[in-house]
């Protein structure tokens, strides 16, 4: 009967709670035989007096001695039949052991003592008082069917394990009426008998007077916790949202981020930074509809009432933020402005603002809304000419004239970081310093030591070397190199890491040829052969960069012997002394060579198929004829010194077909030189000067945005004598290009079209 046993509390102490037993429509073995109404065990299950269950079990026992009734469908005999089948409760454990195969000496059952609890504990005080007893007070005795220990204590209950299947295992505690004013306990049910005291479990109710000093102190405790740690922390979700309707968009709790870890202006822009979001995401706005869906939902299903109180500060806190929108609309406006600025590198002109405001006005009078005025707003500034171009004003006549300092700061910072002037050259434009020369060269030396200096290694010193792209190369034949498509990335990051470390540090322009260090990740290291470049110290992700010294040791040290260098001038399955040759006049030492005539018949892609013939041999049978070798005996040595390296970058002594690598040579000149370390020498003593020259000439051109003139001769000579003087310093390089008048000066508007 459901009723007769519900509802009561729970082992967690909630009152008045149901439970319910259910079982299979068809009874099996396994679920166990339903008890017959009205017999012995069903007498036994519910009387309630001690005497009478005894008087009944003992009655149970005599029936399965004595067999079944002769009345057979009496519930006594439905019930003996039911326990003594086969597939009853009685010959369960013997039916399982025998469908399990298992035989031989079977262990012996524990007796009857050894099961449940010895019931001489029941009903008794620690000290030994009995319920019945003489004890200090009424309150202190307990029932007859209860235990009481003195906490830290472990009761041992075992069970048949056929008795204790398919059941749950439920006890109740509660604390003394002798138990201290700051008692406290937690209760566990394990199943197996733990070696000590359990430590206190989160996830487990604690047992307290409720009035007493140890709720206070363990409440106490717990407040203290959650001022630490925010429930957000504890738990993965806080605020359930429905799929459809929430009345909790953004969930804030960062009070204690707040005090444990902000000062008052962290504080405050953690504010504001909510305050932004409560403002772009509009959830005022949105919540008015949510509560509208809400209210539908809960008159149907539910109680609207319950959601009423809401509706007044909802719709007020919409009210208010409508008024904000308004209020901050002129403030949006006066931003674009002030980004028109910004984009157009100076201050705006009058004519500019008013027809900015003029042009939000008019969209707004012709019923656009507020958001997409100021888009078309923000859109024509970025068609302007002023945002697109670097438009300077030449003076009237033909004679140069000074930029002004707004014009300046955009060459300064275009130059150095390809970028629009950050504060500080804005500030110096603006109080009218930045022409000044000692400005001039602290803003250098300032920004070549910024991060943003990586832009001149990107868009400077790799353009000029032909190497810009070598991260997006696809010409390699992945049948002889398979790793380089894994590996261009990082042959690209190197070049532009070794010279965005040149320039800031202020590094010797010679160290381009002669550095005896480079910059690697684990991938590029193996792909180098150089051990010991392993991840990251922390991480340990394989993507570390670093700078590494002693290359030249290791047949590497500067730009000749980077992989991005050799890769871009070869082909895709073999290498080109031709290409890497005229790299290096062309590039590197500034001769201009002619253009190859168009009868010339090209070599063959893959070095392994060459009818015996190493590279250099087919490059050297190439140009047997004389017309040809007037061109080739100016650069094909530089290409044979580098033969040593693959088309990838890898140094080798034998070819792909096996063949041994001769990478000596002699210069037009008659001076020998032997692979790699040969060419460096060779370029840094006998071409020196001419190297030198080259990266003047590129870097001024860069700087100016033109070719070199002719009128520029003697600022590039000026740069090479001083350079020669100060130990090839890149960062004096960069001061005397803009401290020139080249930089600093614009030609006079009559003279626009004269060289």
């Amino acid at each position: 009967d459901i009723l007769a046993g519900n509802p009561h509390a729970d082992r967690l102490g909630n009152a008045d709670v149901w439970h319910f037993y259910t079982e299979p429509v068809a009874g099996s073995a396994a679920a166990g035989p339903s008890i017959a109404e009205g017999s012995l065990l069903a007498k036994w299950l519910a009387a309630s007096k001690h005497d009478e269950r005894g008087r009944l079990a003992e009655a149970l026992a005599r029936l399965l001695g004595a067999g079944p009734p002769n009345e057979a469908e009496s519930p006594d005999a439905k019930l003996f039949r039911q326990l003594a089948s086969f597939a009853g409760p009685l010959l369960r454990k013997a039916r399982e052991d025998a469908a399990a195969g298992r035989s031989g000496e079977r262990e012996r059952s524990p007796s009857a003592g050894d099961w449940g609890v010895d019931p001489s504990l029941f009903g008794r005080l620690p000290t030994g008082a009995s319920a019945n007893g003489v004890v200090d007070s009424v309150a202190d005795a307990i029932d007859a069917s209860s235990l009481c220990v003195v906490a830290p204590s472990v009761i041992a209950v075992r069970l048949p394990a056929g008795l204790a299947a398919g059941w749950e295992f439920v006890a109740s505690g509660s604390l003394h009426a002798a138990a201290a004013e700051d008692a406290a306990v937690q209760l566990q049910a394990n199943m197996e008998k733990p070696a000590g005291a359990s430590p206190l479990r989160a996830d487990l109710p604690i047992v307290v007077r409720d009035a007493g000093k140890s709720r206070q102190r363990i409440e106490a405790a717990l407040d203290e916790f959650r001022r630490v740690f925010p429930p957000a922390l504890c738990y993965t979700k806080i605020v359930p949202v429905d799929e459809v309707v929430t009345l909790t968009l953004f969930y804030r709790e960062d009070e204690q981020l707040r005090r444990l870890m902000l000062d008052d202006d962290q504080a405050a822009r953690l504010d504001r930074l909510w305050d932004e979001l409560h403002y772009v995401s509009h959830d005022a706005l949105t919540l008015v509809d949510a509560y509208a869906q809400l209210m539908e939902y809960a008159t149907q299903d539910a109680d609207p009432s319950v959601f009423e109180p809401l509706r007044k500060p909802i719709h007020e806190r919409a009210a208010s933020f409508r008024r904000r929108l308004i209020d901050t609309e002129p403030r949006h406006v006066d931003a674009v402005l002030r980004f028109a600025a910004l984009a157009y590198r100076r201050p705006l002109t009058d004519s500019e603002a008013a027809e900015l405001r003029a042009l939000y006005e008019r969209l707004r009078k012709e019923d656009v809304s507020h958001a997409e005025a100021v888009r078309l707003t923000l859109a024509r500034v970025f068609v302007s000419a002023a945002f697109l171009y670097k438009i300077e004003t030449p003076p009237a006549g033909k004679a140069s004239g000074a930029v002004n300092d707004w014009e300046l700061a955009s060459r300064l910072s275009y130059f150095l970081w390809s970028s629009q002037p950050d504060a500080e050259l804005r500030s110096l434009a603006t109080a009218g310093k930045l022409r000044e020369e000692a400005a001039l060269r602290a803003q250098v030396r300032r920004m070549l030591g910024d991060p943003k200096v990586r832009r001149l290694a990107t868009e400077f010193a790799c353009q000029w070397l032909h190497i810009r792209d070598v991260a997006e190369l696809d010409e390699k034949s992945e049948r002889h190199f398979p790793t380089f498509l894994a590996l261009r990335g990082a042959m690209q990051e190197e070049s532009t890491r070794f010279f965005a470390d040149l320039f800031a540090r202020g590094g010797s322009v010679l160290e381009i040829l002669d550095a005896d260090h480079t910059f690697l990740n684990e991938g590029l290291a193996k792909h180098y052969g150089i051990e010991g470049v392993v991840g990251d110290v922390v991480g340990n992700d394989g993507e570390a960069w670093r700078r590494v010294d002693g290359m030249k040791a290791r047949g590497r040290g500067g730009l000749l012997a980077q992989a991005a260098t050799l890769a871009k001038q070869s082909g895709a399955s073999r290498t080109s002394p031709i290409l890497r040759g005229t790299w290096v006049s062309e590039v590197l030492l500034g001769e201009r060579m002619p253009r190859p005539p168009k009868d010339v018949p090209p070599l063959p892609d893959d070095e392994a198929a060459t009818a015996d013939l190493t590279v250099r041999q087919l490059v050297e049978r190439h140009v047997s004829d004389a017309k040809c070798a007037v061109c080739h005996r100016r650069f094909d040595h530089y290409g044979f010194a580098l033969e040593n390296f693959d088309a990838i970058g890898r140094w080798r002594d034998k070819d792909l077909a096996g063949r041994a690598i001769d990478a000596s040579v002699v210069t037009p000149e008659g001076i020998e030189m032997n692979g790699v370390a040969g060419l460096r020498g060779y370029l840094l003593t006998e071409r020196r000067d001419d190297f030198v020259r080259q990266f003047c000439r590129k870097l001024l051109g860069y700087a100016l945005g033109r070719a070199v003139q002719l009128s520029d001769e003697p600022l590039l000579g000026e740069m090479q004598t001083a350079l020669e003087k100060n130990e090839y310093d890149v960062g004096l390089a960069v001061e005397m290009i803009v401290l020139s008048r080249q930089f600093r000066e614009i030609r006079g508007r009559d003279a626009a079209g004269e060289e």
